[in-house]
């Protein structure tokens, strides 16, 4: 092997090193990239679920107080139907 084709293979070489350098920056630069969207997508879920939690809490009171709303108005139909049947029967009374 004489001194150009040792040259030429070094140049060789050294054109596929710098691609594999090329390579492994644009692969670094990749990485970093779903990294940050990955760390992006675990802050968005965290937020969801902390909002999810706290809708919940939220629709666990309106059931609640829908609860008891039915329950008074169940209350006031009961005592209005025994006042309307008192009436009657007073007024039964004084015919």
């Amino acid at each position: 092997m004489n001194d150009t084709e040792l040259q030429d293979d070094l140049t060789a070489a050294s054109v596929r090193f710098d691609r594999a350098l090329a390579r492994l920056g644009q692969s670094t630069q990749n990485l970093g990239t779903r990294m940050r969207q990955h760390n992006r997508m675990e802050v968005d879920t965290q937020r969801l679920v902390t909002e999810r939690a706290r809708l919940a809490t939220e629709l666990d009171k309106s059931a609640a107080r829908a609860k008891r709303l039915d329950d008074s108005a169940h209350d006031v139909s009961r005592r209005l139907v025994e006042a309307m049947e008192t009436v009657r029967s007073v007024l039964a009374k004084a015919e």
